[in-house]
């Protein structure tokens, strides 16, 4: 009796565990499935880290990118910017060192002109002058026909500074107004881009200076310089300069009008540029005698030595 019951229980023991058994193994298929879902989300994680990183790498290497090379174009720019004022700086003292030793023969006086990143012409045979008097009574002449030079300053070709504007002077070819400038001092565009340009324009003065012979005698003076004495040289960088007073030129040429005058035209071609001032004449009845004094000063410029 007791061994049957202890078999009994022997085979229920046996019976249970092989329904457990088989529950697992009906439930083992789901559970590594879930396993392998599981790895897989795992692994998709893991390479989604380094990509992540990456674009941020990327990213942050372009924005890098970008603001060094806006850095780079501002300091440029600010950098061109302020050669260009340095450039009209030293091109205003030379001009007037240049007037400081007009009609003072044997003067002179040194420039250090900087470098601004451009290159300094000295052009003796530019700026072509043709000087011509007129009336209405015969008077038709040519007084002057030379070229007085001029000084260029080619700036940095990417620069932009204001075209045409002018530092010293106007646009005019001749002035006989008191107070205005023989300079013209401007900017212009030149074959290579934008230069600072100097030259010089004639200024006419005149006066009466009493009667003679019964003729009222009218004194005109034109003031001209001169710097076709120069040395023609183009440089870049510091450069000391030398400007000089060789010598000052005076011509007179003188008319007599006996009918009566009312005006001389004073015409100026400069550069192909046309330019007239209106002289008033006084004259009696037996007319007027006109006196056209042409005052020249010669000015060199060289490279000196500081």
């Amino acid at each position: 009796m007791f061994f049957l019951l202890r078999t009994n229980n022997l085979m229920l023991f046996l019976r249970t565990s092989n329904s457990k058994r088989g529950r697992l193994k009906s439930k083992l298929p789901m559970i590594l499935q879930k396993n392998k879902g599981f790895k897989f989300l795992k692994s998709k994680r893991a390479l989604a880290i380094p990509i992540t990183y990456l674009i941020l790498f990327v990213s942050t290497m372009l924005l890098i990118s970008v603001t060094y090379a806006f850095a780079v174009q501002q300091v440029n720019s600010q950098k061109q910017a302020f050669q260009v004022v340095t450039a009209k700086q030293d091109m205003t003292s030379l001009d007037n060192d240049i007037l400081s030793v007009v009609s003072q023969p044997g003067s002179a006086a040194m420039l250090d002109f900087r470098d601004s990143g451009g290159q300094l012409n000295i052009q003796p045979t530019s700026n072509n002058l043709t000087l011509s008097v007129t009336d209405n009574n015969g008077i038709n002449a040519t007084i002057f026909n030379e070229s007085t030079g001029q000084v260029v300053y080619n700036l940095p070709s990417s620069t932009s500074p204001d075209l045409g504007f002018y530092l010293e002077g106007d646009s005019s070819t001749i002035t006989n107004q008191s107070g205005s400038s023989l300079s013209q001092l401007y900017i212009a565009s030149g074959f290579q881009g934008p230069q600072i340009q100097l030259g010089y324009r004639p200024a006419v003065t005149y006066a009466a200076a009493g009667v003679e012979n019964d003729q009222v005698v009218t004194d005109i003076r034109i003031y001209i310089v001169n710097l076709s004495s120069s040395a023609p040289f183009a440089l870049q960088g510091e450069l000391p300069l030398k400007i000089s007073c060789l010598s000052t030129q005076l011509t007179t040429k003188t008319y007599q009008v006996s009918n009566q005058l009312g005006n001389l035209a004073i015409t100026s071609q400069l550069n192909g540029f046309f330019g007239s001032v209106s002289i008033p004449i006084s004259s009696t009845s037996a007319g007027s005698i006109i006196n056209v004094e042409i005052v020249t000063s010669n000015i060199s410029i060289e490279r000196g030595v500081m």
